[in-house]
């Protein structure tokens, strides 16, 4: 498989960098004069019948991966773990006053990795979380996973709090890639943390495979994924490396010159892509491959900060340091070094630091984007009905210029809106940009598009 001219082209116009769009708008236009009282009104206009989310971000690893562009750091004493679970713990009883005995539908720990937490401190916060909310039967509760940490106490803990979802970091398994990344993980160590969780009835398994690391060939990174097959997993998700070194200092460990170039990486996620289907997964979104059995290939799906997801609900409340909450009024994100974060719970309850108030074009905006991101396509009488022809106009504009320009065969119109196309596909981050309304101002630093 090899990049036609077509895709050369069209790399050369669509590969700029540009937001990965986990939210619209997105988190470098929230605002530090975002006032925290607005959030703990946002909070007090909850339904009582709301379904709520959760999302528990726990910012330590053990060691820190040179490609990482997370909100974590490394320790190696478990004392700094232990103080930022108390003040995690101290926040969600402050929320839990707020928003109390709310139905949860879906809990996610992030990080980090979730595992930096020993198997005490995971009951204590799992008990927390049933006492403080109706965590129902058919709760998603998902975690994500270092597997070179793990330990079987830590296995039980999870299962014993109700986790029924986990996702285990692999990126690439060829020595000389994780030797140029600063991640050494095994096929052996991976096998054993999913056959632990298989083992006390954790039955849903994600694995994050990573593309155009150092040194990855096209055929290293099939290597890899055939591996991964091999141990069966209900979801993959394959994400573009995002290299930043002027943001992120432990990417400056790694050596660029020998990163693949653009044509290799977008031959690349098509060639891995390619496997999967053969190997029966339906591709979701641009980047997630799921079992036709698992719900997010049998169900509508919505774009998060935690990427894909099968949760529809419009109250996601975020815990711990960098956290994001995402309420139907718009977006509020705690302080992002631990000890700020700490010190903030200690002395008043909350660390919210920066937020946004949606405006009706932001929401008409950001259901255009979910969509094609979702769905590589939106209707336009959906625009009109939900947002109005008066802020419907400027967006469905946008789509016919999109068209009209169009040289590589990336767009169509429809009877019914606007469509990506197979072959536009993996430029549906550049497709999106055109109608995000800030990103032609903006100064932050974004990952390439491809």
């Amino acid at each position: 498989m090899a990049a036609t001219e077509t895709d050369l082209a069209a790399l050369t116009r669509f590969a700029a960098p540009v937001p990965r769009y986990t939210s619209y708008p997105t988190a470098n236009h929230f605002s530090s004069s975002f006032p925290a009282k607005l959030y703990e009104e946002w909070l007090a206009a909850v339904p009582a019948e709301a379904a709520l989310s959760l999302y528990l971000h726990i910012p330590f690893c053990h060691t820190l991966c040179w490609y990482c562009a997370c909100h974590t750091r490394a320790v190696r004493r478990y004392e700094p773990v232990a103080e930022y679970l108390v003040a995690l713990r101290q926040e969600m009883a402050r929320l839990t006053d707020r928003v109390r005995a709310r139905s949860v539908r879906h809990i996610h720990w992030g990080g980090g990795s979730p595992n930096a937490a020993n198997a005490q401190d995971i009951r204590r916060i799992g008990e927390q979380l049933h006492g403080s909310f109706r965590v129902e039967e058919n709760t998603e509760h998902a975690v994500e996973i270092d597997p070179r940490q793990l330990t079987e106490d830590q296995v039980a803990a999870f299962a014993d709090v109700g986790v029924n979802r986990i996702s285990l970091g692999v990126q690439d398994f060829e020595p000389i890639v994780q030797a140029a990344i600063g991640r050494e993980q095994g096929y052996a160590a991976t096998a054993r943390a999913v056959d632990a969780f298989r083992a006390v009835g954790v039955r849903s398994i994600n694995m994050d495979l990573v593309y155009g690391l150092p040194h990855q060939t096209i055929a290293s990174a099939e290597r890899t994924l055939a591996q991964v097959l091999s141990l069966e997993p209900d979801r993959i998700a394959i994400f573009g490396y995002a290299h930043m070194p002027q943001r992120m200092k432990n990417q400056r460990l790694i050596d660029a010159a020998v990163l693949p170039d653009p044509a290799t990486r977008l031959v690349m996620s098509k060639a891995l892509a390619a496997r999967l289907g053969e190997a029966g997964y339906r591709q979701i979104g641009i980047d997630h491959f799921a079992k036709p059995d698992d719900a997010m290939a049998a169900k509508p799906i919505q774009r998060n900060f935690q990427g894909y997801t099968t949760d529809p609900t419009d109250v996601l409340l975020g815990l711990g340091a960098s956290a994001i909450s995402r309420l139907p009024q718009g977006f509020a994100q705690n302080v992002v070094p631990t000890a700020d974060y700490m010190r903030r719970i200690a002395e008043t309850g909350s660390a919210i630091a920066r937020g946004i108030v949606l405006s009706d074009d932001d929401r008409a905006r950001a259901f255009v984007i979910e969509r094609l991101m979702c769905d590589f396509a939106f209707e336009e009488g959906a625009v009109v009905e939900q947002h109005g022809p008066r802020l419907a106009a400027p967006i469905l504009a946008t789509a016919k210029r999109l068209i009209a320009e169009d040289r590589d065969g990336l767009l169509e119109g429809t009877d019914e809106g606007f469509r990506i196309t197979a072959r536009g596909r993996p430029f549906t981050r550049s497709i999106c940009a055109a109608f995000d309304a800030y990103l032609p101002a903006s100064t932050a630093l974004h990952s390439a598009a491809v």
